[in-house]
């Protein structure tokens, strides 16, 4: 008869199993696996939108070369957030746009007409004094960009922006009020004193995620594009009609506009970019930074391209072309245009396709490809419509993608500041391109000054090439660990 088992009979059988199971580790190699666990976890990825954390703290520069994200994070961003600007977005490209422009668009008002104007003033008979009367904002404002910039840092971007815009207001009504060459001198470069280009951009970049910062970029980019070609066809116009103390005047009213804007439209910064506080010795490190200095130098050469082109760029639709000043925005015009046709896809493609590189390059290459173009095959009004469109296409690019790439290698507390630097360097640009331009053409002739910036362009290019950008991968947003 079986007899049922006893509860208790099954306990030997359970201790006899139990001493088959291996004895436990010892207590210092159980710490040992726990800590090789533990080195082996991943970094956590960054916070929304490629930010740091809240504890997490600022590096200084942002090493070009390194990662935004550690290899186990994937971020995954829904279509719509990545290839979308938000309403916000939208909004501080526009206004941030439209500041630009209006500021510019006062400084470039008189390119066309003031050296038939200058004339009429006393001392305007000398055209040394007639080119610092242009280029004299740029001098004033590379001496400012950087304290600028790094104002902006501090105090916020706003209120620095605000300031310049006053500063320039200021500037355009002693101009106005000018009696001879000197006091016009005077006026534009307490117009230059207001440099705010770096403030701006910084706002820019503070305003918008790193995937459509190009976009905002060429946004701006290609309203500085557009109201140069405006000027050429406006300032003719305006002078016939209003006179040159008119157009001063006028400037000054467009910068009161743009102060509207910076108080009303454009949307406020973020907090956590508003730092109090600069890291000691920012400037130093930015001016050791290879990839931003390579930047800076494109800045330059570009600017400095640009401005030697206009000095004698007018001269030669004139003379070779025979088209009278008046009708110069025939030309200015429809390049500038059709250049936004191809500048638009350009920039799609090395934003969203990751094209980065030959996008950047080819824009590099064509510029230096123009300067030999308008120098040997520019003798009737249809090649150099050609010629400038090809340049208008470099430029808009190269202006869009440029501070795009500076504000991803440089943290928030110091983008001001690192903008600044650009800014300045931007500055210099503009005025050696107009002084050191008149002066090799009064010296060596139109085939120096074509020479000297097609060799900085190709210079340019080298640098780009032999030690090429490493474009930073977008901040996107991630999932959270």
């Amino acid at each position: 008869m079986n007899t049922p088992r006893p509860v208790g009979a099954s306990i030997p059988a359970f201790a006899h199993h139990s001493r088959r199971l291996p004895a436990p580790p010892p207590l210092l190699a159980l710490r040992a696996t726990l800590s090789q666990r533990e080195r082996a976890k991943p970094a956590p990825c960054p916070g929304r939108y490629g930010l740091p954390r809240r504890n997490a703290p600022l590096s200084p520069i942002l090493d070009i070369e390194s990662p935004s994200f550690p290899p186990h994070c994937s971020p995954v961003v829904p279509p719509s957030e990545n290839h979308a600007m938000n309403p916000a977005e939208r909004r501080a490209g526009v206004s941030l746009a439209a500041i630009f422009a209006l500021r510019m668009f006062g400084l470039f008002l008189i390119l066309p007409v003031f050296a038939a104007h200058a004339h009429t003033l006393p001392g305007g008979d000398r055209a040394s004094l007639a080119g610092l009367a242009i280029g004299a904002y740029g001098l004033t404002q590379a001496f400012l960009q950087i304290a600028f910039g790094v104002a902006s840092d501090r105090f916020g971007r706003k209120p620095v922006i605000l300031f310049g815009l006053a500063l320039f207001v200021a500037g355009s009504a002693a101009a106005a009020l000018a009696t001879d060459i000197y006091d016009i001198i005077i006026g534009r470069s307490v117009q230059g004193a207001g440099a705010i280009s770096a403030a701006v951009t910084a706002l820019a970049a503070d305003l918008t995620r790193d995937q459509h910062r190009t976009k905002i970029m060429a946004m701006i980019g290609s309203s500085i594009g557009l109201v140069f070609a405006l000027s050429m066809v406006g300032g003719p116009l305006l002078y016939t009609a209003i006179g040159m103390s008119g157009i001063f005047w006028l400037t000054a009213a467009l910068a009161i506009g743009a102060m509207a804007l910076t108080v009303w439209v454009v949307p406020a910064a973020p907090q956590h970019q508003n730092v109090t506080q600069r890291p000691v010795g920012a400037i130093g490190r930015i001016l050791r930074h290879g990839a931003l200095m390579r930047l800076n130098f494109g800045v330059f050469a570009l600017h400095f391209i640009q401005t030697a082109m206009w000095v004698t760029l007018p001269t030669a639709l004139t003379q070779q072309s025979h088209l009278p000043v008046a009708a110069h925005w025939k030309v200015y015009l429809p390049a500038v245009l059709l250049s936004f046709t191809v500048m638009v896809p350009a920039v799609i493609a090395a934003e969203r396709r990751g094209q980065f590189k030959p996008v950047f390059i080819g824009a590099v290459a064509l510029l230096a490809f123009v300067q030999f173009g308008l120098h040997q095959w520019a003798d009737n009004v249809w090649l150099t419509g050609l010629w400038l469109t090809f340049f208008f296409v470099a430029f808009n690019i190269l202006e869009a993608m440029q501070p795009s790439l500076i504000s991803r290698i440089v943290s928030p507390g110091i983008k001001g500041a690192a903008l600044g630097v650009y800014n300045t360097l931007q500055s210099i640009g503009l005025f050696l391109g107009g002084a050191v331009g008149g002066w090799i053409v009064q010296h060596f002739g139109k085939t120096a000054i074509a020479g000297c910036c097609s060799a900085l362009a190709l210079l340019w290019l080298m640098l780009i090439i032999l030690r090429p950008l490493a474009v930073p991968p977008k901040s996107l947003p991630s999932h959270t660990h």
